[in-house]
C-alpha cells in the first residue's frame, strides 16, 4: 500500500530560541576593532538573527510541524493542521497522525505501507522523528527511522530522479519536465508568513497539492501513468 505524504514546518516558536540566536550573532572577521564590531552588530544583529531564526523551520530540534498531508493510493489528499502555534497543538497533530498510521498498518494484515514523498529521506522523516522525540510522541514501531534509498518501505522522488542530488530535482522542476502543473507562486518560504497572518487553511491546501504532485511524479517515474 502506497501512502504519499508531505509536511509543512515553521520556525521555532520559543522566544528563547530567538534570543539565543541573536546572542550568537558575531561580526565578520574583517572587523577587529571593538568600536567597529559594536557598530556592525548594532546595524546587523536583528537582521542576522531573523535570517537564522527563519532557517529553524528546517531544524526538527526546535522548528515545528504545522501541517501533515497524505493520500492513500488513489484516494483524495487530506491533511491535519495545528489549531494554534503551541507545542501542545503540534503534539496532538503528530499523535493523531501516528495513530492513523497505526490503524492503517493494522488493516493491512501486517504489510508495512510504503511512505512516498519528495526529499522524504533527507527532510520529512528526520524532522518528524526529531519532533516525536522532543514532544515524547511515540511513532508506530514500523515507522522508518533511517531508511536507505533502496528501502521498500520508503520511496523518495528526489532520489529517484537523481541519487546524487546534483541534477536539479526540485518538485517544481520535475513537474515542468513532466508537463504537469507546478507549485505556481507558492513555496515553502511563504509558509510562515501565511501561518502568521492566519492563513493556515491555505497552507494546508498547498500541502495537499504537494501530496498530489508527489503522487503524479512518482507514477510518471515508475511508468504507472501515460505521458
Amino acid at each position: 500500500m502506497r501512502v504519499y505524504m508531505d509536511i509543512e514546518t515553521l520556525p521555532a516558536q520559543d522566544p528563547a530560541v530567538r534570543a539565543e540566536l541573536a546572542a550568537a550573532v558575531t561580526a565578520p572577521a574583517k572587523y577587529s576593532k571593538p568600536e567597529s564590531i559594536a557598530e556592525w552588530l548594532d546595524a546587523n544583529r536583528e537582521a542576522e538573527a531573523e535570517a537564522a531564526w527563519l532557517k529553524t523551520s528546517f531544524d526538527g530540534g526546535v522548528g515545528q510541524v504545522c501541517v501533515i498531508g497524505w493520500a492513500v493510493e488513489d484516494g483524495a489528499a487530506i491533511s491535519m493542521q495545528v489549531d494554534d502555534l503551541s507545542r501542545d497543538a503540534e503534539r496532538e497533530v503528530l499523535a493523531c497522525w501516528f495513530d492513523w498510521l497505526t490503524k492503517l498498518y493494522a488493516g493491512t494484515s501486517g504489510t508495512r505501507p510504503c511512505l512516498i514523498g519528495h526529499n522524504i529521506i533527507g527532510f520529512d522523516l528526520p524532522f518528524l522523528w526529531k519532533r516525536a522525540m522532543v514532544l515524547n510522541v511515540k511513532p508506530p514501531l514500523w515507522f522508518p527511522r533511517s531508511p536507505k534509498p533502496w528501502s521498500d518501505v520508503v520511496a523518495d522522488t528526489m532520489l529517484l530522479w537523481d541519487s546524487t542530488q546534483r541534477a536539479g530535482g526540485s518538485m517544481d522542476r520535475l513537474c515542468r519536465l513532466f508537463g504537469m502543473e507546478g507549485k505556481g507562486d507558492m513555496d515553502g518560504s511563504k509558509v510562515w508568513p501565511m501561518v502568521r497572518d492566519g492563513k493556515i487553511d491555505a497552507v494546508a491546501e498547498y500541502c495537499r497539492g504537494d501530496v498530489e504532485r508527489t503522487r503524479a511524479i512518482y507514477r510518471r517515474m515508475n511508468f504507472l501513468q501515460a505521458a
